[in-house]
């Protein structure tokens, strides 16, 4: 693919508190530990002083993950690196979308691939694992339950409630598979050999990317969450995670940016089968809300120890927990994630875990062969895609006109005619100037009806331009929305089974632009 480089602050897809953080604002700095760069890993691997212990219950979570499913060489050799202290982990994580959702989806899980090679090139006496964390506990079944492709929404309907990763394919799922006929085998046998949608994921994203060594890791687990236990009752008992993120995020908002997570008192849901709603704390102990469920204080330290794994992280806590029970030196997020995590910096400060790295994720645009011979034909750049197309309209047929569709002169002429005349009568009578104060915006008004019919009918002459830029413009930003964040990964992968390999190629974990990526199956 030929790649084209954007600079993010050309596009108007991020917001000023993430382009300062990429830019190594002076006053985001204190908010975290090291820069994103590639020479900041070295002080990361020293800082990673991940327990032996932690190291074992990893691998063997991770072995009971993988049990009964087929794995790469290189998955096995990185789940078994894990307990080698010489060994660490770069991670992005991601909710279970259908068919994986929005591409960049995969350019996150690209990204984190790519970063885990130049580390293992740059340090060539460590051994850097990609991972992909499956948000198996979220409960948010709206934001995953449908993909887009083609401009088409397809949508799988269930009345199942608690965690998502939890959800049984044969309640209706197996009907909605035969809407989409079309879709890739990779998910076909995924989604038709699994029971649960996070059996599905991990298949398929173990098939997509299993052999470039993609470790996927299910943090709903028992044994993970023992490790997690102290973090449960400070945050159920005294509540530290709410007061320190809240403490960062104020001095954050006294800076101007603006929050993208809200800490509660209590962080955590009760997670059972079907289950998962909050816990909040009574003059009597605790309750989990819309549910029966009590506990007193004793009932819930006994639940904490002996079945951790009922105790769910919001995003408050998800990424302290992720960095408690992994050799981790990186996260690679979307823009809304890494600065989320800059409010949360005095949180792992207090429970002495070493903030990772936070990267961005990398951003692309993908051209067909379509795209691209209708931007050579309207002559825009690639930076040219990303700009506001009414305002490019309203340019370009400006431009092309022989008119002067504003009518500046006539409007300058009929203002000054009313303006004189007004002056001039008001000798006969003061309120004549008033009169004709009024027949100069009526006037106006007109001027503006015409200027607007003008214009119509320039456009109508250059309809054939103006259709292929909206097309254009609708193939970039469908519906308004970055490509990335719209269109799922098969509306490529489909008519070309490479496109993942092509992307590997082409994607730089450490160059922070957008890619304009001609794809041309």
């Amino acid at each position: 693919m030929k790649k084209h480089c954007v600079e993010l602050d050309q596009t108007g897809q991020f917001s000023k508190f993430f382009l300062d953080y990429i830019n190594g604002s002076a006053a985001l700095k204190p908010f975290y530990s090291e820069t994103p760069e590639l020479g900041s890993f070295a002080n990361a691997f020293q800082k990673k002083n991940f327990p032996t212990a932690n190291r074992a219950i990893l691998v063997d979570s991770l072995q009971n993950q993988y049990q009964g499913l087929e794995i790469s060489k290189a998955v096995s050799a990185n789940i078994s690196s894990l307990a080698d202290k010489q060994t660490f982990t770069v991670i992005t994580g991601h909710q279970l979308n259908l068919f994986t959702g929005p591409l960049y989806f995969i350019y996150k899980i690209v990204s984190t691939i790519n970063l885990a090679k130049k580390l293992n090139e740059t340090y060539p006496d460590r051994h850097v694992v990609p991972v992909y964390w499956m948000a198996t506990e979220d409960h948010d079944f709206d934001e995953i339950n449908y993909f887009k492709l083609d401009g088409k929404k397809y949508q799988w309907n269930t009345d199942q409630k608690g965690a998502v990763g939890d959800f049984e394919l044969e309640k209706g799922f197996k009907e909605f598979l035969k809407s989409v006929p079309f879709s890739a085998e990779v998910f076909k046998t995924a989604y038709g050999s699994s029971k649960t949608l996070a059996e599905a994921v991990r298949k398929y994203v173990n098939e997509l990317f299993g052999a470039e060594g993609l470790v996927v890791v299910d943090g709903n687990s028992s044994d993970l969450k023992r490790i997690f236990e102290p973090v449960i009752h400070s945050d159920l008992f005294e509540h530290k995670p709410f007061e320190l993120a809240n403490s960062t995020s104020s001095k954050l908002e006294d800076l101007g940016y603006k929050s993208q997570i809200f800490p509660r008192e209590i962080n955590f849901f009760y997670l059972e089968k079907g289950v998962r709603e909050r816990i909040e704390r009574t003059s009597e102990g605790f309750i989990v809300v819309n549910t029966d469920l009590r506990f007193t204080e004793q009932e819930m330290e006994k639940m904490i120890a002996s079945n951790p794994e009922r105790f769910s992280p919001n995003v408050v806590l998800r990424p302290l927990y992720q960095e408690m029970i992994l050799p981790n030196l990186a996260y690679l997020g979307g823009p809304a994630e890494v600065v989320y995590w800059l409010q949360l910096g005095d949180v792992f400060a207090h429970f002495g875990v070493p903030f990772p790295i936070l990267l961005p994720r990398n951003f692309a645009l993908l051209l067909n062969s379509n795209s691209i011979r209708k931007m050579h034909q309207l002559k825009w750049s690639p930076v040219d895609l990303f700009q506001d197309f009414e305002s490019w309209k309203k340019a370009y047929v400006k431009a092309e006109s022989s008119f002067d569709l504003d009518m500046n002169s006539e409007r300058e002429v009929i203002s000054k005619l009313f303006e004189e005349k007004g002056n001039q009568s008001m000798d006969l009578e003061k309120s004549l100037k008033n009169s004709f104060e009024a027949g100069k915006v009526r006037s106006l008004k007109i001027i503006d009806q015409m200027s607007a019919k003008l214009r119509k009918a320039e456009e109508r002459k250059h309809q054939v331009e103006l259709n292929r830029a909206w097309d254009l413009e609708s193939f970039v930003k469908p519906g308004g929305s970055p490509q990335e964040r719209v269109v799922n990964m098969m509306q490529f992968y489909l008519e070309d089974p490479d496109l993942i390999q092509r992307l590997l190629a082409c994607f730089d974990p450490l160059d922070f632009r957008m890619m304009v990526l001609e794809h041309e199956s």
